[in-house]
């Protein structure tokens, strides 16, 4: 099964926190990608935003709201598509599988990264292939053999991560490094610097330093 419809806005940043999920934004401008493919950074952005929307932990501060009567709706705001109870369900099984794979990255376990990744792409049966449509040049789409909705998207995230292992780019995938946030993010700056999931854990970080230089001045 192909994977379609990925959302054009797509990236590996997510939105406000007001409605506690994290949603994708606009691409970075040019100069601050990482040297991905524009489809591939997309489909690894929302390989983060699937594992902050879906699994259990801490968003700058705050626990995670992990009620399932809202999963469907958390899915959606991610995928930008109506998502089935049945969907939401093999969703957040994908984003636990995910989750790991972040972590193994911040840890700096690239062999461990890679292991994961293969177990992705395997149960999910992913069979990437050359497409052309719309005038469009010969170009690789992340496709699964199986059907489903989800294990499209695990195929898909899948074959993205193996991307990222494959460009020795694992130490753009992270975990937050803000106090009481455990949120994941793709790293998509020029010099890979990023640290934290959001600027506003960047800035809660900040503040907090400078408190505590305060402190013993």
């Amino acid at each position: 099964m192909p994977l379609a419809g990925i959302p054009k806005w797509a990236s590996s940043r997510h939105a406000g926190r007001g409605s506690g999920v994290r949603t994708l934004e606009a691409v970075p401008e040019v100069g601050q990608r990482m040297n991905f493919d524009s489809y591939t950074d997309r489909v690894v952005g929302i390989a983060a935003a699937l594992v902050n929307a879906l699994t259990p932990g801490h968003d700058g501060g705050r626990p995670v709201g992990m009620d399932p009567a809202g999963l469907s709706a958390r899915c959606a705001e991610v995928l930008g598509r109506v998502v089935t109870p049945e969907e939401a369900e093999d969703l957040g099984a994908l984003a636990a599988r995910l989750h790991p794979v972040f972590i193994a990255a911040e840890a700096g376990d690239v062999d461990g990264v890679a292991g994961l990744v293969n177990a992705l792409l395997r149960d999910y049966r992913a069979a990437p292939q050359l497409s052309r449509h719309d005038d469009e040049p010969w170009h690789l789409h992340f496709s699964s053999t199986a059907a489903g909705f989800a294990t499209a998207w695990g195929a898909g995230c899948a074959t993205g991560l193996a991307v990222v292992v494959d460009g020795q780019a694992t130490g753009r995938l992270g975990v937050c490094r803000a106090d009481c946030c455990d949120r994941v993010y793709v790293d998509v700056s020029r010099n890979a610097s990023r640290r934290f999931c959001s600027e506003a854990c960047l800035n809660r970080t900040k503040v907090a330093a400078f408190r505590a230089r305060s402190r013993t001045t």
